[in-house]
C-alpha cells in the first residue's frame, strides 16, 4: 500500500525480529529492508522488502486480535465479491496475523497506487467513489451477517453536549494563549476558538434530539483519501479497516464527503459531492430523510468538535495540524450554508 517515504517516530522492528515473522509465513523470504510509512494515525506501517516479494507490514498497536480476525474475514469475504480490498497474507499456522513480544502484526501485499483528494477527483471519478462507498455499505451486510457486532462506545448515541463543548472551548482556549513560543497556528486556534463559542451559542438549540436511533449498518469506519488507492483513474484498494463496525451507514457516506470534497479554504465542492451523494443513494438504496438526518448530525458533530486541538496542546502531537485550517473553516461555512449542504446530500 503506497504511503510518503517520509519516516515515523515509530521505532522500526529490527532485522531478528523481522525475520522471526517471516519465518510464520511461507515463501515470504528474509529482509531486505524495512522503512517506516508516514500517512495514517491509528497503527505503525512499514514499506517490507524481502527475498520473497514486496509487503505492507502493520503493527496494530491495541492488539485486540478478536478485532483483528473480523477485520480479515471481513476483507477476505470482500475480496470473494470482488471489492478493491488487501487481504492479509496468511501464515503457515493458518491464521492472518502473528504476535511477537506481545506486539501484533499483519502482513499484506504491496499495493502500488496513490491518494487523490475530492480536488483530484472529475464528476465522473466523484460519483464512482459514492458508488463504491454503497457497494461497501451493501456488501458488508451480505458478508458480515453471521457476526456479532462489536460493542457501542459509550455516548455513541447521544448527540455532542454544547456545555461540555463550552468547557472544551475554555481549556483549549487557555492552552493556545499560554503557548511559547506563540505562533501563527496559535493565533488561528484562538480566533476559531472564540468564532466557535460565539456561533454554537446561537445554534445551540439544534441539538440533535433523543429518539429512535438512524439506520444502522457495517461501515468501514474510517473511509478517507488516505485510504483509498487509485492506479490510475480507478480506485485499486480500499486499506485500513481498524474502525470496521456498527455504525449509522449514512453518516460514513457524509463524513467521508466531507474530507474527500472540502477545498483549503474550508468549503464544501457541492456539484461533486451532489454527484457522490446520488451515486450512493442509489446503489445502497437510502433514502433523502436519512441522508437529511446523517448531515444534520454530522455537522452539529463538527460544530461540537476539537479533536485536533486536542492532539496539540493536550497530547502533544502535531501531525493533524496541516488539517485544522481547512476543517475547522468548514463548520463556520457548513452552518452558513446549511440549506445547500443538504440539498446536495439529498437531491
Amino acid at each position: 500500500m503506497l504511503r510518503s517515504s517520509v519516516a515515523r517516530s515509530a521505532a522500526t522492528p529490527d532485522r531478528a525480529t523481522l525475520g522471526s515473522l517471516l519465518r510464520h509465513y511461507d515463501r515470504a523470504g528474509t529482509p531486505l529492508s524495512c522503512e517506516p510509512v508516514a500517512e495514517g494515525l491509528l497503527n505503525h506501517g512499514y514499506f517490507l522488502a524481502t527475498t520473497g516479494g514486496r509487503y505492507f507490514l502493520k503493527h496494530h498497536l491495541d492488539g485486540d486480535r478478536t478485532a483483528l480476525a473480523r477485520q480479515h474475514r471481513a476483507v477476505r469475504r470482500l475480496t470473494g465479491l470482488g471489492l478493491p480490498v488487501v487481504p492479509p497474507v496468511t501464515g503457515t499456522d493458518g491464521r492472518t496475523f502473528t504476535v511477537l513480544d506481545g506486539r501484533c502484526y499483519a502482513l499484506h501485499p504491496w499495493i502500488e497506487g496513490r491518494h487523490l483528494s475530492g480536488a483530484a477527483l472529475t464528476a465522473g471519478q466523484s460519483r464512482r467513489l459514492g458508488a463504491l462507498l454503497g457497494l461497501v455499505h451493501t456488501t458488508l451486510e451480505q458478508v458480515m451477517a453471521d457476526e456479532a457486532a462489536p460493542p457501542r462506545l459509550p455516548g455513541t448515541d447521544t448527540a455532542a453536549d454544547p456545555e461540555r463543548t463550552f468547557e472544551t472551548i475554555d481549556e483549549l482556549l487557555a492552552l493556545a494563549r499560554g503557548a511559547r513560543p506563540r505562533t501563527s497556528f496559535d493565533e488561528l486556534a484562538e480566533h476559531r476558538l472564540l468564532e466557535r463559542r460565539a456561533l454554537l451559542a446561537r445554534q445551540a438549540h439544534r441539538r440533535p434530539a433523543p429518539g429512535a436511533e438512524p439506520p444502522a449498518g457495517w461501515v468501514h469506519g474510517d473511509f478517507h483519501p488516505l485510504n483509498v488507492l487509485y492506479r490510475g483513474a480507478e480506485p485499486t484498494a480500499i486499506v485500513d479497516w481498524d474502525r470496521l463496525g456498527v455504525q449509522p451507514r449514512a453518516e460514513e457516506a457524509v463524513r467521508a464527503a466531507a474530507i474527500f470534497f472540502v477545498r483549503p479554504c474550508g468549503t464544501l465542492d457541492l456539484t461533486k459531492v451532489a454527484a457522490y451523494a446520488g451515486a450512493y443513494r442509489s446503489v445502497c438504496g437510502a433514502g433523502p430523510e436519512e441522508l437529511a438526518a446523517a448531515v444534520h448530525r454530522v455537522w452539529w458533530e463538527r460544530l461540537n468538535d476539537f479533536w485536533m486541538l486536542t492532539w496539540r496542546y493536550q497530547l502533544g502531537d502535531r501531525r493533524t495540524d496541516p488539517q485544522f485550517p481547512a476543517a475547522a473553516a468548514l463548520a463556520v461555512w457548513w452552518t452558513r450554508e446549511y440549506p445547500a449542504v443538504r440539498r446536495a446530500f439529498t437531491g
